[in-house]
């Protein structure tokens, strides 16, 4: 009698012992398991579809709106009564032959600050010259600070009138936004991407072209679309040191008191600033690397 009430809880504790970690530890592993998997088996997401920065309404408002100042301003010229001081000033291709010198002007300096701020900006942040940056910069920045008038009377006295010293002044003027922005892009890049680059075999001069400079190209342009703007403001001081430009009809427009031929020399140099900066920006964002 006493063996099968032995045995009965015997069988009975099991069960019950059994059927607590049976139920319980299933709902705690499926439970994350089931919020886990789908997440898996779903894959990453698709990519959305690249967003343009820029539309095409804002690409073409600025052109639109300066064709329209300038048609407005020769409409007014048209209908205008100039007296002889102010046909003087303006006739005998006189605006034409300053409107062309100011690109001249501009061209020639951005053309020199490219070569000279790029290479440099490139070298001085190499491990070797990284000494040498404050220096430069120093230097930079005091081309920047200094008055572009008085810059430009200095390199007169200096060098005399013509284009020579309104050139020199003007690449002094506007080298540090190309230097800076140069050393701040290459100084950006991601030390693991560089050393991934190294690692798969690539020399110096093939992580620099092919990794450093695509990389720090938006940086780059945002400096030289700064420059180019203030070329054409700086292009307008030439005309105090015999180097022509639209500053040509500002200073004779102020001298003889004529408003047409301030207003017309003004107008033109404002116009040429924006349309060198919508150029700029046009490509800043042809020019810009994919993904970036």
């Amino acid at each position: 009698m006493t063996s099968p009430e032995l045995e009965m809880p015997e069988t009975a504790e099991p069960e019950e012992a059994v059927e607590p970690d049976v139920t319980v530890e299933p709902k705690v592993t499926v439970e994350p398991g089931v919020t886990v998997e789908p997440e898996d088996t779903e894959g990453p997401p698709p990519p959305y579809p690249p967003t343009r920065r820029v539309s095409w309404q804002k690409l073409t408002f600025l052109p639109a709106f300066l064709i329209a100042a300038l048609l407005a301003t020769w409409l007014w010229f048209v209908q205008a009564d100039l007296d002889p001081v102010s046909e003087k000033a303006l006739s005998n291709g006189q605006v034409s032959e300053a409107l062309w010198q100011q690109v001249e002007l501009t061209a020639i300096s951005t053309f020199f600050v490219l070569i000279i701020a790029i290479p440099l900006g490139i070298v001085l942040t190499r491990r070797a010259f990284r000494k040498a940056s404050p220096v430069a910069m120093a230097f930079a920045h005091v081309g920047r600070a200094t008055p572009a008038i008085g810059l430009l009377a200095l390199l007169v006295i200096w060098l005399g009138t013509g284009m020579k010293a309104a050139l020199i002044g003007m690449v002094a003027y506007a080298v540090l936004p190309v230097l800076s922005n140069t050393i701040a892009g290459l100084k950006a890049n991601d030390p693991t991407l560089l050393e991934a680059a190294r690692g798969i075999g690539m020399s110096s001069m093939e992580v620099l072209s092919r990794v450093e400079l695509p990389l720090a190209v938006p940086l780059i342009l945002a400096g030289v679309r700064t420059a180019l703007v203030l070329n054409v403001g700086t292009a307008t001081l030439a005309a105090f040191g015999g180097g022509g430009g639209l500053g040509v009809l500002i200073t004779t427009g102020i001298t003889t008191h004529r408003m047409p031929v301030l207003m017309l020399g003004s107008i033109l140099t404002v116009t040429l600033a924006l349309l060198l900066d919508w150029l700029a920006s046009l490509a800043e964002l042809l020019l810009r690397p994919r993904g970036l």
